[in-house]
Order: C-alpha cells, then sequence, then structure tokens
C-alpha cells in the first residue's frame, strides 16, 4: 500500500499530464501545422527505416548494388555562372550570353520561384 505522500504525488502527476493534455488540445490549431510535417517524417523514419540506417557490414546486396548505381549514373548538377552585362548580374547555369562578362560565383546562390 502507499503511503500518503506518494498517492498525493502521483495524483498530483496525474492531474498535471491532464491538464497539459487538454492545453494541447485546445490549442492545437496554432502549433499543429508546424509541428505536423515533422511529426509525419520522424514517425516515417521510425517505423521505416531504409538501408542507409543499416551498419555497413549488414547491407543487403540489393540495396548495395541500388546505391552505388545511383551514386554512378546520377549526373552532376550543373555549376552557376555569374553573368554580369551593362552593370545588370544574371545568374545562370547555361552559357553566358554574348556580350556579357562571366565572373567566378562568390558565396551561395538561392533561387526563388516568380
Amino acid at each position: 500500500m502507499r503511503s500518503r505522500t506518494e498517492r498525493t504525488v502521483l495524483t498530483v502527476i496525474a492531474v498535471a499530464l491532464v491538464a497539459a493534455a487538454a492545453a494541447a488540445w485546445w490549442t492545437s490549431d496554432q502549433w499543429l501545422p508546424h509541428a505536423g510535417p515533422w511529426s509525419e517524417q520522424a514517425w516515417k523514419k521510425i517505423t521505416r527505416p531504409g538501408a542507409d540506417t543499416l551498419p555497413p557490414g549488414k547491407q543487403q546486396p540489393a540495396a548495395q548494388a541500388r546505391s552505388a548505381k545511383g551514386a554512378a549514373s546520377e549526373p552532376l548538377a550543373p555549376q552557376p555562372r555569374k553573368c554580369v552585362r551593362d552593370g545588370r548580374t544574371t545568374y545562370t547555369d547555361q552559357p553566358c550570353p554574348t556580350g556579357s562578362q562571366e565572373l567566378p560565383v562568390d558565396g551561395a546562390v538561392t533561387s526563388l520561384p516568380q
């Protein structure tokens, strides 16, 4: 049998858990859009681990062949180019247009949709 102090502590913990669950449910419209994608990704990683999570000696032959084939057959991404013409800078992965000067790209290039 538990002492009076133990029962009180357990009751306080249970009440705090119920209050936290009620507060989370009540405010779920505020935090769920941010936590939803993260929790789905974490759940998929926990329930369906891929071949990359196995130790190197334990990989299956098919997974090893697929990873070696994928690494060799993937084309490299084209490097960005910085083209300057009449004071206007354009970044592209194609050769610079005629009449423009190609300069080295310093730092990273971020692309935003229009």
